[in-house]
């Protein structure tokens, strides 16, 4: 893998961008590592100079600096990112495993991201497999959940295998799926796009930033200029206020009894594929702001 040619003054520009001096990163640090993020895309290829510009461009480079002084041991840099990254880790634990099972392996995580094992007389971060593409939250759940997979993937290897003389009691059929279930989705979806519409804009915000960009509380206050105790307690009342409205609007326009809205909860607790809180909170948007006509 060869490391594509960057051009001087777009490395520093992205060094300035990306706050790097703040934890004693150097520019020519920096730079080494926006070759290995360009290598990594490029592989073999030849990429022309404005390819590589745009992909560095895209990079989420605040990130990447902060990644860089994590790999390197420096102190400030591990103090920002175990106060900032911490809460991710834990959500995404209890996301993986609400039995709170998943911790010990966020925990461990921070072994391998700092770098106990020794090549060749250096540390080997996992930092070093962070290239900046996705935002460090994103990859880090990602790492977590590949181990959370690695690790059920081994305990299924070493499970003994049933003897064959056991006597197996019958599995029993699974229930039929209820054919109400996707109308049910439906309209819980949709009831939900409603209840988020008549949100202040504020509100709508702290939800998108803390549920749909996995922000912490801290992140959250920086952006709303609130501290992260007042970000916690308007998240808590927004939620209670949601929970109450829904079922509302489940009631009385969807005209749902109170079993169908039990129901409609449980199918939407179960299976959040359908429930796309990015995409809900885009449509409360539209709706709360239609886009203006156009004359033709």
């Amino acid at each position: 893998m060869r490391s594509p040619s960057i051009d001087q003054a777009l490395a520093e520009r992205l060094f300035n961008r990306s706050g790097a001096d703040r934890w004693g990163v150097s520019a020519d640090a920096f730079a080494a590592a926006l070759a290995r993020s360009a290598a990594s895309v490029a592989g073999d290829r030849e990429f022309e100079s404005r390819e590589i510009a745009r992909l560095l461009e895209s990079l989420h480079v605040e990130d990447l600096a902060l990644a860089v002084a994590c790999a390197a041991g420096h102190d400030a840099a591990w103090e920002h990112f175990v106060r900032e990254f911490r809460p991710v880790l834990y959500r995404s634990a209890d996301a993986i495993d609400p039995s709170g099972g998943a911790r010990e392996l966020a925990d461990s995580l921070y072994a391998d991201l700092y770098g106990l094992g020794e090549r060749e007389g250096q540390r080997r971060s996992l930092f070093a497999y962070y290239h900046g593409r996705s935002r460090l939250a994103t990859w880090l759940r990602a790492v977590l959940a590949q181990r959370h997979v690695d690790r059920i993937r081994a305990q299924r290897r070493t499970d003994p295998l049933p003897e064959e003389d056991d006597e197996q009691p019958a599995a029993s059929p699974a229930p039929p799926p209820d054919p109400d279930r996707p109308r049910l989705l439906a309209i819980v979806k949709r009831a939900l796009a409603a209840v988020l519409s008549r949100l202040d804009a504020r509100d709508r915000l702290r939800l998108s930033l803390y549920y749909a960009e996995q922000l912490t509380l801290a992140e959250i206050g920086r952006v709303t200029r609130e501290h992260e105790a007042t970000v916690s307690r308007h998240l808590t009342r927004t939620r209670r206020s949601i929970r109450v409205d829904l079922e509302r609007h489940l009631r009385d326009e969807e005209r749902l009894s109170d079993a169908a809205i039990a129901q409609g909860f449980a199918y939407a607790m179960d299976d959040a594929g359908p429930i796309d809180l990015n995409e809900i909170l885009e449509d409360s948007r539209e709706r709360k702001n239609p886009p203006a006509r156009r004359s033709i």
